[in-house]
């Protein structure tokens, strides 16, 4: 998952806040996290934050994008917070970037 989190082009960490060790906790602790896997290989993942109501993680590996692996595990995400009785959900990205667009074409405001 971190590999494809350093892969991406936009929000890109440009120093070491989130470590491979806060994937952990992200998914056993405070939610739930999904993956899409090729040939053995993770190419996209995403982590809901249950506490915290939020999109803590969506990353596609660039050379995987444009097959609806973002947008598949947007869904899937955003259906299980709202499962566990969360009334809304809120995330952050930079403005003017494809990740707004996708959430904005995801129903976002």
């Amino acid at each position: 998952m971190h590999r494809v989190r350093l892969a991406v082009r936009e929000n890109r960490l440009t120093f070491s806040v989130i470590t491979e060790e806060h994937y952990i906790p992200a998914i056993e602790v405070t939610g739930r996290g999904w993956v899409i896997e090729l040939n053995g290989n993770v190419v996209a993942f995403a982590v809901g934050n249950e506490q915290a109501g939020n999109i803590w993680a969506l990353f596609v590996d660039p050379e995987h994008e444009h097959h609806g692996y973002g947008r598949r595990l947007h869904d899937v995400m955003v259906s299980w917070l709202f499962s566990r009785g969360l009334a809304k959900l809120w995330l952050s990205t930079d403005p003017n970037t494809r990740a707004q667009r996708f959430y904005e074409a995801a129903g976002w405001r």
